[in-house]
């Protein structure tokens, strides 16, 4: 009989791309995981995954396996959740944002939300919240939306530019625009939260810069603020800005992001949800608005 365990067990590979991540995530051996997993195949009477030593991904068995495990899960926290006359469990609500989220936007979105429902806050990457979401272990999850991502459980909040920032004092804080070329003297600052960290180091490193790091930090605002102080430029979203530093933009530096908030369709449709949400998503929208208005606009 296929239990709870070898469902948490699944998911837990699916999502964390190995089996020695997927252990650490739900606490278990990895010798214990491999031998649930082979029992779960067992049951099934098919193999789930192909494993080798870089990555282990689904055959097409799995593939197929995936939605319905998904749908299993969901059903085991719905059953955890229920007893009588408890509180309602549509009440919960785990809301996953990314580290680079500006604190004031989402103070506010807790503010709207935290009168209909009780909030735990999941801070993680991208693919890891999307990953959450997919399997139930998330309800809301606020990230920087795909390409084209539309659709009933997304709410699109803002788009912005990621630009350069400079100490307000630094010589070249008065420029319009720089080439990439002239910052191969610069000292950079890291910001490790950063949605297109590869992407920006990929593209300093194909003009010739390949600068000096001051600082790596998790934290927007300590980088920031070492902006601030002098000792290092950085590239950030424009709506993080600080008083102290100022934007530059760099020639053929021109990543963009929407950040937005895609909800669980499974959990806003429930019959305890769907009231409270949609009034409180109706006012994010709107506190969406007024931060692209007052931050980015104005940025800009």
């Amino acid at each position: 009989m296929i239990k709870r365990a070898h469902i948490r067990q699944f998911l837990a590979v699916v999502d964390a791309g190995s089996f020695t991540q997927a252990a650490l995530r739900i606490r278990v051996t990895q010798p214990a995981l491999s031998t649930g997993i082979a029992e779960l195949e067992k049951l099934v009477g098919t193999s789930l995954f192909i494993r080798n030593r870089r990555q282990v991904r689904l055959t097409q068995a799995g593939g197929r396996f995936l939605p319905i495990a998904r749908d299993l899960e969901r059903g085991f926290q719905t059953a955890d959740a229920f007893a009588e006359n408890a509180p309602v469990p549509a009440s919960e609500l785990k809301l996953g944002i990314i580290r680079s989220v500006p604190g004031e936007l989402l103070q506010t979105i807790v503010r709207i939300l935290r009168p209909g429902f009780s909030i735990e806050l999941v801070e993680s990457r991208d693919s890891e919240l999307r990953a959450a979401l997919g399997s139930g272990r998330l309800q809301m999850a606020l990230l920087p939306l795909r390409a084209g991502e539309r659709g009933t459980h997304v709410t699109p909040l803002y788009e912005e530019p990621l630009s350069l920032f400079v100490a307000a004092d630094h010589p070249l804080a008065g420029r319009i625009e720089v080439a990439p070329e002239e910052l191969a003297a610069e000292t950079m600052i890291a910001r490790r939260s950063c949605e297109f960290l590869d992407a920006t180091s990929r593209f300093f490193t194909r003009h010739g810069v390949r600068p000096r790091f001051a600082l790596r930090s998790e934290s927007d605002q300590r980088c920031l603020r070492m902006v601030a102080a002098g000792i290092g430029i950085t590239t950030a979203p424009v709506s993080l800005a600080i008083e102290g530093v100022v934007p530059l933009a760099v020639a053929g530096y021109d990543f963009r992001r929407e950040l937005g908030l895609l909800v669980d369709p499974a959990w806003s449709g429930l019959a305890g949800v769907a009231p409270r949400l949609s009034e409180a998503m109706e006012a994010i929208r709107a506190a969406g608005a007024e931060w692209r208005t007052a931050r980015v606009d104005a940025a800009a």
